[in-house]
């Protein structure tokens, strides 16, 4: 048997959640630790997904829920006992198929009693995970209603691959990763690294990889610290890590049989020799790769792995329109404009799809009751947008949101069968048209319809991507839409309020009844060309400042 041991080497670890277990282990195999956090959890500010989800879980709505992690899993079950019935809901989610990304999120759900349909396979990647959801559930994997929990950022392939073989799915974020509050360690790191002052690197997950050349390229570091990554023995835990490693172009020097960090601890030290040895061996390839021919290490450290268009499999050039549209799905997967107003999350939508698949016109509808009203347009229309409403089923707008199902017209759009002429409209004389529904947990949202002047043949990747774009921001667009009435109901309740004191007000002081300080407030509304909360407002400000000047008199007599 050979003898695990790191002989003194320097060993540096990104782990937070089992800092001490791999500190323990890197000296039980005789090497010298030092483990930093690169990564923080923390929850996403609002819950509505996580409360969207559990609403409709209780009604029915979901066929197949799958879990990702198991820290999600305790997310959600803590996230949703606040709202709802914590025995109602694991009730409504045993009845329900479950799947698990391997043995840790089904081991977390058997604590709460919730049985485990599909569970994927080493090295547990989404790959996985996806082969065994077809094979376990066939053909009828096309009608079911999907639910994902995500962790700290979205999928875009495993979630377009769901979407492609299912009848809806739903994403239910919960947390995001961030840099830790301290990143003085992790910059040290940065130093530590391009100065040879360590020996082994040891990722554990992708978004360390993310990170740590986020902090390197903050520092202007990022070339310094790629060549000395480039002279350590780099090991990875796994394929995604892997994947991740190579996306910033390193190679991984070992990753274990199994993806568990005491296996890889292990081995990696069994096989240290061989490891030294063939890091030595391979100093010129090293130096080849790193040579300023290729594209700067230190712009591609800034991109995200989601801004890769080989990683999205559709095959288009790595220009800069394409990137900024996958910079677009990553930006929605780590829940794009969180806090913004209705529109402004519309209007960034349309800026990165314009920009995402060249256009001369983009509009956004969005479902309200049974009409698809005109939201956000990238050229001006301010007497349309908010105006303009098309019914279901009417034009070819209305018929991809009935039918949710996308339309492509390369020329002559106007003379489609469904097409319907709007008035003051210009763009309803423009050849070509490709629309798409935006849906979100099994219900349409809205649509978004791309319009060219002269003939456009749209590719099919151009209608993959758009429709991607359309599933990640359905649910974005119904929480703006949402927050956007509860803030109009909000203001609706104040003026109200501030109304009523204002008649009270007038009552006490005028000898009015109810009715006649509401007919006097409207008069002066009318008057004065102002709206009754304006007049309002300035009979409590009045008021107001006669209670405070009151005192003021009396005291002033009485000298």
């Amino acid at each position: 048997m050979r003898e695990a041991n790191f002989k003194g080497l320097r060993v540096l670890a990104l782990e937070t959640r089992r800092s001490a277990e791999i500190e323990e282990l890197v000296r039980n195999y005789g090497g010298e630790p030092l483990v930093v956090p690169a990564v923080r959890e923390i929850r996403l500010e609002s819950q509505d997904h996580a409360f969207l989800f559990a609403a409709g879980l209780l009604r029915g709505e979901y066929d197949l829920v799958i879990f990702l992690t198991d820290p999600g899993v305790r997310t959600l079950i803590d996230v949703v006992r606040a709202r709802y019935d914590l025995e109602t809901f694991l009730a409504a989610l045993r009845k329900t198929k479950v799947a698990s990304r391997g043995p840790k999120p089904a081991a977390a759900l058997a604590q709460y009693g919730i049985p485990v349909a599909v569970i994927a396979p080493e090295p547990y990647t989404w790959r996985e995970l996806m082969s065994e959801i077809e094979s376990h559930f066939g053909d009828a994997l096309a009608n079911m209603r999907l639910a994902v929990q995500e962790y700290a950022a979205s999928n875009p392939e495993f979630l377009l691959a769901l979407a492609e073989r299912s009848k809806s799915v739903t994403r239910v974020p919960l947390y995001e990763w961030a840099l830790p509050e301290d990143v003085k360690p992790l910059r040290e790191c940065v130093l530590g690294i391009a100065r040879k002052y360590v020996d082994i690197v040891l990722f554990t997950t992708a978004v360390q990889v993310i990170h740590l050349f986020q902090v390197a390229n903050g520092m202007a570091c990022a070339d310094s610290m790629q060549a000395g990554l480039q002279s350590c023995v780099v090991l990875s835990i796994g394929p995604s890590t892997s994947e991740e490693l190579r996306r910033h172009g390193l190679t991984p020097d070992f990753e274990p049989a199994h993806p568990k960090i005491d296996s890889l601890l292990l081995e990696a030290a069994e096989q240290l020799p061989q490891l030294l040895e063939k890091k030595r061996t391979s100093a010129t390839t090293s130096l080849v790769r790193s040579t300023p021919s290729l594209p700067s290490r230190s712009t591609r450290a800034t991109l995200p792995r989601t801004l890769d268009a080989q990683d999205l499999r559709i095959g288009r050039p790595a220009d800069p329109a394409s990137r900024a549209g996958l910079e677009f799905l990553h930006e929605i997967g780590s829940r794009m404009a969180a806090a913004d107003p209705f529109h402004a999350v519309l209007d960034r939508i349309v800026e990165i799809v314009a920009t995402t698949i060249p256009c001369d016109s983009c509009f956004i509808y969005v479902l309200e009751q049974d009409q698809l009203v005109l939201r956000a347009s990238r050229n001006p229309h301010a007497n349309l947008v908010d105006h303009l409403a098309v019914q279901l089923g009417q034009g070819i707008t209305g018929w991809v949101a009935e039918h949710r199902e996308p339309v492509s017209i390369p020329a002559g759009a106007l003379r489609d069968p469904r097409f319907k002429m709007f008035r003051d409209l210009p763009e309803d004389l423009f050849e070509a048209m490709l629309a798409v529904p935006i849906q979100t947990a099994g219900k349409i949202v809205g649509v978004i319809n791309l319009q060219h002047q002269r003939p456009y043949q749209h590719t099919a990747d151009h209608m993959r991507l758009l429709s991607m774009i359309g599933f990640l921001v359905g649910a974005e667009i119904e929480r703006a839409r949402l927050d956007t009435e509860n803030l109009q109901l909000s203001e609706r309740l104040e003026t109200r309020r501030v109304i009523d004191r204002a008649k009270a007000i007038l009552q006490r002081d005028m000898g009015l009844d109810e009715q006649g300080a509401y007919s006097a407030l409207q008069r002066e509304s009318r008057d004065r060309r102002k709206s009754m909360r304006e007049i309002a407002d300035a009979i409590l400000l009045m008021d107001d400042m006669r209670r405070k000047l009151t005192p003021q008199q009396g005291s002033a007599a009485e000298r």
